[in-house]
């Protein structure tokens, strides 16, 4: 993986985790500033937040940041079998 991908991958990673989601099975993937979230995100213990939403600012600021040309997102909301699934391609700033 090059640097920048490395570097932009941990700043996803950091980003992600200033909102209230459990994102411990996203899977975070950059290619040549493509991000790819998979897996799943669900509410932190003791936070009774709206992932749908949540997601929606996560994907809104990482569509801002420089360097980010795309943003593939596939991940399910809440467990997995819950029916809920997101899939979304957004173009970078």
């Amino acid at each position: 993986m090059p640097v920048e991908d490395a570097e932009m991958t941990r700043m996803i990673r950091r980003e992600i985790s200033r909102r209230y989601v459990d994102a411990t099975n996203v899977d975070v993937r950059v290619m040549h500033g493509v991000v790819y979230l998979r897996g799943f995100i669900d509410r932190l213990r003791g936070h009774d937040v709206d992932l749908n939403k949540e997601l929606e600012i996560i994907l809104r600021v990482l569509r801002q940041k420089p360097g980010i040309r795309d943003v593939v997102c596939e991940l399910d909301i809440g467990r997995p079998g819950s029916g809920r699934h997101v899939y979304q391609r957004t173009k970078g700033a």
